[in-house]
């Protein structure tokens, strides 16, 4: 394009630029955030196909920036044709966008054609941008003040490193470029202020606009004089860093030197941070790293995307904990006040964690275990882990891992991608600040796969204690020891945790309590807790034990205390509000309200608020006022009333909420021998099902279920229904309870209501043992059972359970299927059967 071609249009949308000025020749990005400037970038520039749609006015705003922007701002008269480069949106921390415009001559305004959506103005075209310098009359006008702006130009070059491309690039466009362009495109690189370029904007001719930008050259060439004296020789490489970072964008950005004070500020934090790297005390191989990343900093332009990147690289490193750790309280008699004082119960966890401070108060080395936490939700597996950081005096960390399907979460992106970062093994050690704290891994058994890949085996090599010595995280590419980082998991379950992953764990068991144990958690822990959350104190609310007692059996069937808390909270709410009420009203009269302190009888009442006491008398929650404030209870025990007929029996099964008392029920009807099967049941309880009515058929004579030579199916079908059928029932604990069922539908006769039963089978009628007996027990006590058979083998079993249920149940002990019949029916069911069959003979 040659300087002849330029010629803009008669009418030109506006551009208003708040913070800085485009001289022609030069190059400058400008954001537009204002209504009409996005307005013109929207309607004009990314719609237009042509040249001319892409040329545009770009005028100084010198309105006040906080003057009403609704109202055309006050425009400078002359402005820049710009070519628009690029453009550029963002959406962060506004909507944006970011023009790379490129001045072509000056024009003036005419007048102002339109002011919305953007203004658009006539314009009278001020350069024609011809080459005057071969001109007589221009070398006899301006020949001495474009000589004397020359050598000013070429002697502040000289001042730069000429090794810097875009210095000797700036020198070769002196040498090309018309001489009538020196002073816009110096100037525009100079430090100057945008008073100053106004001027030199508004400098029409050519002699005064060389007479306005000489000064400003000189005083540039003073200042980097001056610079020069006072700057330390042994600085020089940092110079021609400092000329690298000015020179760097070329023709796209602009050489300026008004950042001299910025890239000494700058310069300075890249020697902290190199100090701060090498006194952080990391192992060789890491500092070799960051030594070798340091210097490509040195070496590398702010305006490279990849500068930031590698510069929070190397703050991330020095600030990881690669030396600095705390030190153990190991004090086992403390330790074991504070736990009791923190948690009731769970009598094997709490010596577990004993354990472990015993062997490190002997052996200071130990690798720190990973230990797994598996029970129920609300049994406090999370406040126990926060009690062992306490306990040792460690920084606590929690990682929630619930969700997560990308690896990257725990081994961190690779520094090749945009937006990377370090994993959350790595972000904790970061946020902690030592290097051997307690690592919570809450909900390890809800980790998801996608195809950013498993972050389970990603797992992997963070809980080997013989492997996360050198844990490398991806982002950090190089190794990080894990191995004094005390791993803490939480589950639900352990089936939905990769076996791979589970054998590094030590699994702890945290089943859920008794009654008698949620009772003394209420009382030590939850109802202070709510108190003190609610704003009230024991002289203004009493919970007796026997109405916690309620709330427990009643109203919540949970194995921990999550549902138990919350009615807690809805009681104390209700309270508050009466205690509220009687401040106001005590503050209005000195009499109270004598009606409500004699008045103790229940009431029929529509809610809590009807529940009033004077303000200076403790509200007692008993039966009457926990039944308004909660309603009616939520549970009943039922197991009466569901076994008042044969084909009906009570099994136990697990939950991951615990255990839960399961109801058998069975019927027989005219057909063709088919057996149905209902109540979302698994692949596992169907085959119990299928084997228990075969080992009742292939039995059916020697234990005298049938009449006659028939078999049991013959001309009958079975229907086997598994009540709650929206709730999903899958495992191999309910065989010996399908048997009871079934048996006692054939013979007619009732099971006992007061017992329940656990405990797989196989086809020759033997028990095989089960899991999760504690949490089933738990539930057989809830339900006010009295009897409870098991499997032979899980006798060993029953030291976990707490000694008051022990001593409230009965538990008999099975090998065989006859001797779940015997105990399961009243008299024991062959010895009964045989004596009703000869009563029926004679």
């Amino acid at each position: 394009m040659t300087s002849d071609s330029i010629q803009i249009p008669r009418s030109l949308p506006l551009l208003l630029t708040h913070d800085g000025v485009l001289l022609p020749g030069s190059s400058m990005r400008c954001s537009v955030d204002t209504s009409g400037n996005m307005e013109l970038v929207r309607s004009r520039l990314l719609r237009g196909t042509s040249l001319k749609s892409t040329i545009i006015g770009v005028i100084p705003d010198t309105s006040d920036p906080a003057s009403d922007r609704e109202k055309l701002p006050a425009m400078h008269r002359i402005g820049t044709a710009a070519l628009v480069v690029q453009v550029a949106g963002s959406n962060w921390p506004k909507p944006h966008y970011t023009l790379l415009v490129t001045g072509l001559c000056r024009f003036q305004i005419l007048q102002i054609l339109k002011e919305r959506p953007y203004p658009v103005a006539e314009v009278e075209q001020l350069d024609r941008l011809e080459n005057l310098s071969s001109k007589s009359e221009f070398k006899e006008a301006l020949g001495e003040l474009s000589e004397q702006f020359y050598k000013y130009a070429l002697q502040l070059l000289d001042m730069l490193d000429s090794s810097v491309p875009a210095v000797a690039k700036l020198k070769r466009l002196l040498d090309n470029l018309p001489k009538e362009l020196h002073p816009d495109i110096l100037a525009s690189i100079i430090r100057t202020t945008n008073e100053e370029k106004l001027q030199i904007l508004d400098a029409v001719g050519l002699d005064e606009r060389f007479k306005v930008t000489i000064p400003l050259l000189l005083r540039q060439i003073e200042g980097l004089k001056l610079l020069h004296k006072t700057r330390n020789p042994k600085t020089a490489d940092d110079k021609r860093v400092r000329d690298r970072r000015k020179l760097g964008g070329g023709a796209v950005k602009p050489f300026s030197l008004d950042d001299t004070e910025d890239d000494d500020e700058d310069s300075d934090d890249i020697i902290l941070l190199e100090k701060k790297i090498k006194s952080c005390s990391m192992p060789e191989p890491a500092m070799k790293v960051c030594m070798k990343e340091m210097k490509r900093l040195k070496k590398m332009p702010q305006s490279m995307p990849e500068y930031a990147l590698t510069r929070n690289y190397l703050e991330l490193m020095s600030e990881l904990p690669w030396s600095k750790s705390t030190t153990d309280q190991l004090d086992i008699r403390a330790a074991r006040i504070l736990l009791d004082n923190d948690h009731y119960a769970m009598a094997k966890l709490k010596r577990r964690v004993l354990e472990y401070l015993a062997v490190r108060q002997l052996k200071n080395n130990l690798k720190g275990p990973i230990l797994c936490f598996v029970g129920p939700p609300g049994v406090g597996k999370t406040s126990v882990g926060r009690s062992i950081a306490k306990t040792l005096g460690r920084e606590f960390h929690r990682i929630a891992l619930g969700g997560v399907c990308d690896q990257s979460d725990i081994r961190g992106h690779r520094r090749t991608y945009v937006g990377s970062m370090p994993g959350r093994i790595i972000n904790g050690l970061k946020i902690v600040g030592v290097n051997n704290p307690v690592f919570l891994l809450d909900e390890v058994d809800k980790l998801g796969k996608s195809l950013q890949g498993d972050p389970a085996a990603a797992l992997l090599e963070v809980l080997d204690p013989e492997q996360n010595h050198s844990f490398t995280d991806h982002y950090l590419n190089v190794a990080f020891d894990l191995s004094q980082v005390l791993f803490i998991a939480t589950a639900n379950s352990t089936a939905t945790i990769p076996p791979a992953l589970l054998d590094r764990m030590e699994v702890l068991e945290v089943p859920g309590y008794s009654q008698e144990e949620k009772l003394e958690i209420a009382h030590r822990h939850l109802i202070a807790k709510q108190l003190a959350q609610h704003g009230l104190t024991p002289e203004q609310i009493q919970i007796p034990p026997e109405t916690t007692l309620e709330i427990i059996t009643r109203y919540t069937r949970e194995a921990g205390v999550r549902s138990l808390d919350r009615r807690l909270g809805a009681v104390c709410r209700a309270v508050a509000v009466k205690v509220a009420e009687g401040q106001h009203r005590h503050g209005k009269s000195e009499t109270s309200d004598v009606t409500d302190v004699e008045d103790s009888r229940p009431r029929d009442v529509s809610g809590p608020a009807d529940l009033s006491l004077p303000p200076e008398m403790p509200i007692l929650i008993d039966h009457h006022a926990l039944r308004d404030i909660l309603g009616a209870p939520m549970y009943e025990i039922e197991v009466f009333e569901r076994l008042n007929q044969p084909g009906v029996a009570i099994g136990l099964a697990w939950t991951p909420l615990g255990g839960e008392i399961m109801f058998v029920e069975a019927s027989r009807m005219d057909g063709e021998g088919q057996l149905t099967l209902t109540g979302q049941l698994g692949d596992v309880m169907k085959e119990s099902a299928h084997l228990a009515i075969s080992w009742l058929r292939s039995n059916a004579k020697k234990f005298q279920l049938t009449n006659g030579t028939f078999d049991l199916l013959d001309s009958t079908d079975i229907h086997l229904h598994f009540p709650a059928g929206a709730v999903t029932k899958d495992g191999p604990s309910a065989g010996v309870a399908i048997v009871t069922c079934l048996a006692s539908l054939f013979s007619g006769r009732l099971v006992c209501s007061d017992v329940a039963m656990t405990g797989e089978i196989t086809l020759r009628g033997l028990v095989l043992p089960v899991g999760g007996i504690k949490d089933k027990v738990l539930a057989a006590h809830r339900a006010k059972l009295k009897r409870v058979i098991l499997p032979q083998r899980n006798e060993k079993d029953l030291e976990e359970i707490p000694p008051n249920v022990r001593r409230d149940l009965t538990f008999i002990f099975a090998g065989s299927l006859e001797d779940v019949l015997n105990a399961a029916f009243d008299g024991g069911f062959f010895r009964k059967r045989g004596q009703e069959l000869l009563n029926s003979k004679l």
